[in-house]
């Protein structure tokens, strides 16, 4: 078929292609000062633009819009929806950078030459005509179906319409169409004038605009869905109470919307994870959300740690101690524990007669203790004798009985692995693999996350070193960042500070942190007890043969105790691990305090001397003595640390006969169990000399607690404070403390001071309940002036407690933490410190003071010991089904997380960390782009129909932030993938979305060198620095704009943003086709999209907004 640019054709029909254009004719027959009369039901700048030639040399033109929605008109491709976009089909995309220039040409050239009116009455006129009159007397005119765009004038390079035009070749009808124009041209009851209303919307395209808009333009776009979702939301939160309550009275402005959206995506995918920062207020949230399904009569049940079941119970109870008995909470609470119970009461709940199917919503704090889905026990048979708690969650609360809604709340539900986050996330889908397809569009849960899963293992065999994010994000499949986006709530203390920073400093703000203090004392004054580094020397070569009975097996035996299957551990291998475990705790608990190193001491001992016993006995009068029953390792309470206690449920399960075992011959047991008492009881007899007055670890903590209350700080009030909060990790330490203390302090320091450990609690000031010590120890900020009966003069400045309140506490009436002892996981530091490192502090500062072992930290972390200690924690347990890896490369992974973990604590000597701070590791913030969907909302409350109304294309230029090293001068590209959308069609997510997260719209930012810093796949960085640059700019950068237009000419000379341009399709081209290729070959799921649906560089695409970021005086 010929095209339009052929000879012209002889024939009177105009059709775009074969039988010539209409663009062809006008250029023909316009001559200078022609007056032209035309119908269309749209007008676009780029047809004018392409036709500017002829145009500008015009007598005159008069324009008459045949719809009634004539602004509307500019748009042809979405005039139905009312959405004020430009019409650019069929021009290049580079020609769309030129809109700015084209726009105030063709608004100069409609003042001086150009009437324009339109229809108005819809649906009235549908014919387009064309009619030339020359000033010499000649009438010219074709008439049909093309309107003035650049595809319907058979203007575009490809694609144009096939039209149907017919010249009129008869003078009579050519007078006759022109009357006919002029009677409705002139009828004051069918037309009305437009023309300043159309200049007024084409002053928007080349107006300089303030950098805020163009941000708030591409949310508008990218979330436009998003948009209509919460409208329904909104009038749900309405049709309820909510609002009255006290809970929501009481959140800050961050948690409201924050509560917003959880309920969203709870009502919408049946659950919801909120994994804000510590300190952020995640109990406060949860309870707004539980109010809002209680005030829909929907039960609740909160599932927390044991530890943390008061920090729960206190709102449903009607006490003077709970902020909100007005709001009388009814929601059920359950310890995690409980889930191993089949009997027996948790609070005033019968266990035994509790029907666990019965709750609406499940509500799980802490939920990270769930991310392994260990199997249960069963009899040597395969009998399923006892469930696991993730078993009797899932099949007897969540599957069984009504519906049930699942709130997951965790700082970190993400450890090193993202199985942990796979195995909380079945708890929202009822174990459901499909359960997300239709509404985000992953067709397989189990392949989406086992396809992330193998990216992120590869990622992580990489040194640290060379481990970038950035590159984890490019090859994790665009599923598992839809996944994520749709069903978390994740900010960090930085995102609340920055976009919520006038709320946050009315509240007074986040408190400064003052670089930690670090402290390293010796052990015993009178220096008669072994330095911590010798202690280490001499532990690490101690064989511990207590808990290493397969070392004792008999040849014959042998392959009675092998494991089977895929685990890749036998049992010697678990019990080395564990031997390393109990070294390290040994380690832990001198670390802690010497009486608790004499305690495990004593404690080892006697197992020692139980079990020696059991043999003597076994021996003296074998196959008859109760001894002769096989033999378990006696591996019960290792002193509530949580490592050891978990490692211990993977290991400690294997049962020796003892007449297998080598127990006073050959390997001889019983000698080496000798010989491990006699090394323990010397350690032992040299702690047992090291009295409370000799301690010098106690007597650098008097020290310090001393001088805090001599010179006391001063609360943002001016009234002196001298709370002191101190954190270890044991019981045994937090009473030896206490009662070494409590004299000291009380007589010769004049405070009162209090402990606070699991069930055990003391005070010398009020009652000894939990919340009314931790009442006491922080009066303003648990509110304790507006509780009757709680006294009002008097408090607590000194706190003893264990990690039983490291979480979920406001303790900010404290400004200064101590922690007696560094707990191995850094992330258990930064929860401590987030109990006075809060918003509505009382002091202006808050200080860390950490009490180290050593100054040697590299003898401290000893790789060796930890590596064998931390592997007794790898998923041993669970199903092998994706583990990928052989048993030495997880070794060698669990020997780079230790170095990692390692890194952050001498970290912790000189700054305090937030849990996203922590180096290389993957944060849930780095998938949700929530944030910017709650901006746009407060946003778009006065602002909607400016948004609506302005067209695509429009761009602004800001400078760079020279404090964000990552933003260099370039180009942030929004485009839109033109072809059928989600919102229009309302079918599932096409197919797309599974490469691109942000289907059908892509994000690009360009350098100027034309290097690519980052491609679609990292949506949420580019959002990122979008905002960074344009938040709260509510002002074009005018100086720099004016700097762009001499640059390029006033957009006539774009070939420096053209060749950007062309990199920012290539890069979208080559990074779809590789997410597509990896999607192929590692997920079965995977499905390609059709051909009309996938991207490369000759793709439809539609310029949304470009934001160029340049040097100069802004």
């Amino acid at each position: 078929m010929k095209k339009p640019s052929d000879s012209p054709p002889s024939s009177a029909l105009r059709d775009n292609h074969a039988r010539g254009s209409v663009a062809d004719f006008l250029k023909e027959k316009i001559t200078a000062d022609s007056r032209l009369s035309f119908v269309s039901a749209y007008f676009t700048i780029y047809a004018y633009d392409a036709l500017k030639e002829v145009l500008d040399s015009i007598g005159h033109l008069d324009f008459l819009f045949g719809e009634p929605t004539f602004v509307n008109r500019l748009d042809p491709s979405k005039a139905e929806k009312k959405a004020f976009i430009l019409d650019a089909a069929g021009l290049k995309l580079a020609n769309k950078l030129q809109q700015k220039r084209v726009a105030k040409e063709c608004a100069d050239w409609i003042e001086r030459k150009v009437d324009i009116k339109t229809i108005q009455q819809s649906n009235l006129l549908h014919g387009k005509m064309y009619h030339i009159a020359t000033p010499a007397g000649v009438q010219d005119a074709i008439l049909g179906s093309s309107n003035f765009t650049v595809r319907g004038l058979g203007l575009g390079n490809s694609g144009n319409n096939l039209e149907l035009n017919l010249i009129l070749d008869s003078n009579r009808d050519r007078q006759e169409l022109k009357q006919w124009f002029d009677e409705l041209w002139s009828s004051p009851t069918l037309v009305k004038d437009v023309k300043q209303e159309v200049l007024s919307y084409l002053k928007q395209l080349y107006d300089n605009h303030a950098p805020e808009f163009i941000y708030y333009k591409t949310l508008y776009h990218i979330f436009e869905k998003f948009l209509g979702d919460t409208g329904k939301t909104d009038v749900d939160l309405g049709k309820t109470s909510l609002f009255e309550t006290g809970i929501w009275k009481a959140l800050f402005e961050f948690q409201r919307d924050g509560v917003k959206g959880a309920i969203n995506k709870i009502l919408k995918h049946n659950g919801c994870i909120i994994a804000d920062s510590v300190g952020l207020g995640k109990t406060y949230e949860a309870l707004a959300i539980i109010k809002y399904f209680e005030l829909k009569n929907e039960r609740v049940l909160v599932l927390c740690p044991k530890k943390l079941r008061a920090n729960w119970t206190i709102y449903r109870t009607p006490d003077r101690l709970n902020p909100f008995d007005d709001d009388r909470f009814r929601f059920d609470v359950l310890s995690h524990t409980d889930l191993s119970r089949d009997k027996g009461y948790s609070g005033d709940i019968n266990l035994a007669t509790l029907n666990w199917g019965n709750f609406d919503l499940v509500v799980i704090d802490e939920s990270h203790n769930f991310r392994n889905n260990t199997p249960g026990r069963r009899d040597e048979e395969g009998v399923l004798i006892r469930k696991s708690r993730y078993q009797r969650l899932m099949d007897d609360i969540i599957k069984s009985g009504v519906r049930t809604k699942v709130l997951l709340l965790s700082a970190t539900p993400v450890n090193n692995d993202l199985k942990d986050l796979r195995n909380q996330l079945y708890f929202l889908t009822e174990n459901r693999d499909d359960a997300f397809a239709e509404s985000i569009g992953v067709a397989s849960l189990k392949e989406t996350l086992a396809t992330a899963q193998k990216s992120f293992t590869l990622w992580a065999k990489q040194h640290s070193s060379k481990r970038r994010t950035g590159e984890l994000m490019e090859k994790l499949n665009a599923g598992f960042f839809t996944l994520l986006d749709e069903l978390t709530i994740a900010r960090s203390r930085k995102h609340i500070q920055k976009y919520y920073k006038a709320g946050i400093a009315t509240l007074g703000g986040f408190p400064e942190r003052k670089k930690p203090v670090s402290l390293y004392p010796e052990i015993d004054l009178l220096g008669r007890f072994l330095s911590y580094d010798k202690l280490n020397d001499e532990i690490a070569g101690y064989k511990l043969t207590l808990f290493n009975p397969s070392k004792y097996v008999k040849n014959e035996f042998r392959p009675l105790y092998q494991t089977t299957g895929a685990d890749p551990f036998s049992q010697a291998d678990r019990e080395t691990y564990l031997i390393g475990m109990m070294k390290v705790n040994f380690l832990k608990r001198l670390e802690s305090s010497v009486k608790s190193f004499e305690i495990t001491m004593a404690n080892t001992i006697a197992k020692i001397e139980a079990l020696e016993q059991k043999i003597r006995n076994f021996l003296a009068a074998p196959g008859q003595h109760p001894d002769a029953d096989p033999l378990e390792l006696d591996l019960d309470d290792p002193g509530h640390d949580d490592e050891l206690e978990e490692a211990l449920l993977v290991g400690g399960k294997f049962k020796y006969k003892l007449e297998h075992l080598e127990l006073d011959h050959g390997k001889n047991w019983l000698k080496d169990l000798k010989r491990d008492k006699d090394q323990l009881r010397i350690l032992l007899n040299a702690a047992q000399n090291v009295s409370p007055d000799s301690d010098a670890k106690l007597a650098e903590l008097k020290r310090i607690i001393a001088a805090k209350v001599a010179n006391p700080t001063l609360n943002k009030d001016g009234a002196p404070n001298r709370k002191v909060l101190v954190f270890t990790a044991f019981a045994d330490t937090a009473i030896y403390l206490y009662e070494s203390l409590l004299e000291w302090a009380t007589c010769e320091l004049g405070i009162n001071m209090a402990l606070v450990c699991g069930d055990s609690t003391r005070t010398t000031f009020g009652e000894s309940a939990f919340d009314h010590i931790l009442t006491n120890f922080s009066p303003v900020s648990k509110n304790r002036a507006k509780i009757p009966g709680m006294p009002q003069q008097g408090e607590l400045d000194l706190l003893i407690a264990t990690d039983c309140i490291s979480e979920g506490q406001n303790l900010q009436d404290c400004d200064y933490l101590v922690n007696y002892d560094i707990h191995w996981n850094p992330v258990r530091i930064i929860q401590r410190f987030g109990r006075i490192d809060r918003i509505h502090s009382a002091g202006r500062a808050v200080q860390l003071v950490n009490f180290w072992p050593t100054e040697d930290l590299n003898k401290y972390i000893n790789l060796k010991n930890r590596v064998e200690a931390r592997m007794a924690l790898v998923d041993i347990a669970a199903t092998f089904e994706d583990n990928i890896l052989a048993n030495k490369e997880i070794e060698d992974i669990v020997s780079e997380d230790l170095r990692y973990r390692d890194k952050q604590l001498l970290r912790l000597k000189d700054e305090i960390l937030d849990i996203e701070d922590m180096g290389d590791n993957v944060s849930l913030t780095e998938f949700t782009l929530d944030d910017f969907r709650l901006e746009l909302l407060k946003y778009i409350e006065a602002n909607r129909d400016t948004l609506e109304s302005a067209p695509l294309g429009l761009y602004t230029c800001v400078p760079p932030r020279p404090e964000h090293k990552i933003i260099a001068p370039g180009v942030i590209f929004c485009f839109r993938q033109e072809g059928p959308r989600e919102a229009d069609s309302g079918a599932k997510p096409d197919a797309g979305a599974s490469i691109n997260p942000l289907q059908p719209y892509f994000l690009v930012y360009v350098l100027a060198d034309g290097n690519v810093r980052y491609g679609f796949a990292h949506p949420k960085q580019i959002l990122d620095i979008y905002r960074a640059l344009c938040s709260g700019k509510s002002q074009p950068c005018t100086a720099l704009c004016n700097l762009f237009d001499q640059q390029t000419n006033h957009g006539r000379d774009m070939k420096d943003y053209d060749i950007l341009l062309d990199k920012a399709v290539a890069s979208l081209a080559a990074t779809f086709r590789k997410r597509a290729a990896s999607g192929l070959t590692s997920s079965r799921s995977f499905i390609l999209p059709d051909e009309r649906e996938q991207v490369h560089e000759k793709t439809d695409l539609e310029l949304v907004t470009w934001l160029v970021i340049k040097k100069g005086n802004a």
